[in-house]
């Protein structure tokens, strides 16, 4: 039993839209008409919210009003999720983890600018109290095998950076330079093929001005540095760890090329600025 005695303005309330827009789908035969009482008015019932809620979701799902009342209609009818509608909601459970995907690296990528703010702003004084240096930007990325993402680090900053870095990576436990990476690099315009993996080891005890950690595992197991250099830490996936086809590994590769131009942009500007120089900055 469905208990009744709500008017029109309960169920609108409870659905959150105006008592209008129950009567015009009812008027286009979206929904039923609810019974009309001896004084006039019509009562609505917890099964007349449930199918507006429905309707309204359907509709929100992209359905047109026909096929949104027909599904609602047959759902409560049948007590269960209508056939035809299983793979529009599979498609939108879908759509909205993607969103939060990109909503979640859209917050790490916040985290990490406000993080280059700081170094940057450290440098920059750091250089104050010092005569402002001529010296390029000495820049260190870090990953466990040195095979894709700090690789890839490595070209883009020497691409967009130009003269005023001078960029090297390496690996805590260094495995060759992955094919992937190569591939990613020349739609960029990067000429990778040469490149190796190599050993952090010869690297520490060199002057460098940023330190960055481009995975977890390498953060952990990073040594202190002489000189304090500042470091940062850019937790992206390892794009080598993805399986499936060519063209599944490929663009798991391009989406961390994406992810590390982002990063880029904002650092180059920083560091520059840190620098006492200012230039445009592009990145494929």
């Amino acid at each position: 039993m469905y208990g009744r005695g709500m008017r029109i303005s309960e169920p609108a309330r409870r659905a959150g839209v105006a008592p209008s827009a129950i009567r015009w789908y009812e008027q286009a035969g979206v929904l039923p008409g609810a019974e009309r009482q001896a004084n006039g008015y019509r009562d609505y019932d917890d099964l007349d919210l449930a199918r507006v809620r429905l309707v309204l979701s359907l509709r929100r799902l992209g359905l047109g009003p026909e096929d949104a009342g027909r599904l609602a209609r047959l759902c409560i009818e049948h007590g269960s999720v209508d056939l035809d509608l299983a793979p529009l909601i599979a498609s939108q459970r879908s759509a909205i983890a993607r969103q939060r995907d990109d909503l979640e690296r859209l917050d790490e990528e916040l985290t990490d600018l406000e993080l280059t703010i700081q170094a940057a702003g450290r440098a920059r004084g750091t250089r104050r109290e010092t005569a402002m240096s001529d010296q390029p930007i000495r820049v260190l990325f870090i990953c466990t095998g040195n095979s894709a993402r700090s690789q890839m680090a490595q070209a883009l900053l020497q691409q967009a950076g130009g003269d005023d870095f001078v960029v090297e990576s390496a690996g805590t436990q260094p495995k060759g330079v992955n094919p992937y990476t190569i591939r990613v690099l020349a739609e960029s315009g990067i000429d990778w093929s040469s490149a190796s993996s190599k050993r952090l080891a010869p690297f520490v005890g060199q002057p460098w001005d940023y330190v960055i950690t481009v995975c977890d595992r390498a953060r952990q197991a990073c040594p202190v540095f002489p000189g304090r250099p500042d470091t940062l830490h850019w937790g992206l996936e390892d794009p080598a760890e993805v399986e499936g086809t060519d063209d599944e590994r490929l663009a798991a590769f391009r989406r961390t090329r994406v992810e590390l131009a982002m990063r880029l942009r904002p650092f180059i500007t920083l560091a520059r600025r840190a620098a006492g120089r200012e230039q445009a900055v592009t990145l494929g």
